[in-house]
């Protein structure tokens, strides 16, 4: 009889390519659904001046500034239609999805390549120095994604100021800014109140584990582009039970802190369990992702893939980005007991 590789559960798959909170779904998110599920009959439009409560306090802005969007994509689609950017520029790498818009839209696309040698770290003055006036939009992932690194928010005033001056409108996608440390120190938010040139994109599919709500909502304080969002936007964009569950959802402290708390912990453990290791550079994580590159000659990510997946374990290959090869996975932190697993199946052929 042959043995079966060992899993976490025999008929369990852990998605550490998803890059979700592994929380799971919030219980107030759940009861909230349940308790309104007769409200399907109304229109969601009645619920949109609570939600948009429940996200200004919870992100700390003007809820004249929210713009609401069904899910991360919509909004930067949303964004790249009011500027239609003859061209832009993104980092490399970054994710995939920035490229895919500016491609949609017919935009030339420039890229600045961060360096490996600096851990992917944005070098804000040597990027500065790049910036011109023939660039019309630029998109930064903050944390960036595959790289989980992050850029401060006195830095990203630099770069909001230069842009400012060479008339380019900023994107800053803070999709998995919640999971870092002190992230109300690092959000561009505050940032709105002084530049009309920035908008700020978040998403709750990732830190509140529900992308199949598909909510996004964007922060700006540039009033030809809401005035432009208001007239052009459908009016019940957002469905009845997403509004309905997602406004108590950003007041769920317990849930927000404990989630916080966990990626904490397992982002140390695992960055100390494998950094010691040395057939494999890892670059130190800021966000609830690593990105990790194979050093030992005759593995790569597709070998690794393949043999991480045989214990139910999918992690993310990462030679699809522009500027990495078939050398680096990805992967997110999980719950302590599936992080071992994964640790360990990972160092097997390390």
């Amino acid at each position: 009889m042959s043995k079966t590789p060992f899993r976490i559960e025999q008929l369990d798959t852990v998605l550490y390519n998803s890059n979700l909170n592994p929380m799971g779904v919030p219980e107030s998110v759940s009861k909230a659904l349940a308790e309104n599920l007769k409200n399907i009959i109304r229109y969601p439009s009645e619920y949109y001046d609570s939600l948009k409560k429940s996200i200004s306090a919870y992100a700390v802005c003007d809820e004249a500034n929210i713009v609401l969007s069904g899910g991360l994509s919509d909004m930067l689609r949303l964004y790249t239609s009011l500027i239609i950017p003859g061209k832009a520029l993104l980092l490399v790498p970054t994710a995939t999805e920035y490229e895919n818009v500016l491609s949609i839209y017919g935009s030339d696309i420039d890229y600045y390549y961060l360096n490996e040698d600096e851990n992917y770290m944005l070098n804000v003055s040597d990027f500065i120095s790049k910036l011109d006036s023939s660039y019309d939009m630029l998109i930064l992932g903050n944390p960036n994604n595959p790289t989980s690194q992050i850029i401060s928010r006195e830095d990203m005033k630099l770069i909001a100021d230069a842009c400012k001056r060479l008339d380019i409108f900023l994107i800053i996608d803070e999709m998995y800014i919640e999971f870092t440390e002190d992230y109300k120190e690092l959000t561009s938010v505050p940032l709105v109140k002084e530049y009309d040139n920035i908008a700020v994109l978040r998403s709750v599919s990732k830190f509140f584990a529900v992308p199949g709500l598909r909510l996004a909502y964007s922060i700006t304080s540039n009033p030809s582009h809401l005035e432009m969002i208001g007239v052009t936007t459908a009016p019940n964009n957002i469905s009845t039970l997403t509004a309905a569950a997602c406004i108590p959802m950003f007041s769920d402290e317990k849930y927000i802190e404990e989630s916080r708390s966990q990626i904490h912990t397992e982002r140390n453990l695992i960055y100390s369990a494998m950094n010691t290791n040395k057939n494999i550079k890892l670059i130190k994580p800021y966000a609830n992702f690593m990105l990790v590159k194979i050093l030992k000659e005759d593995i790569t990510a597709q070998i690794l893939e393949e043999h991480c997946r045989n214990k139910g374990i999918i992690i993310r290959n990462c030679s699809g980005f522009r500027g990495l090869n078939n050398k680096y996975i990805r992967f997110c932190f999980m719950k302590p007991k599936q992080n071992d697993l994964l640790v360990n199946s990972i160092l097997e052929l390390l």
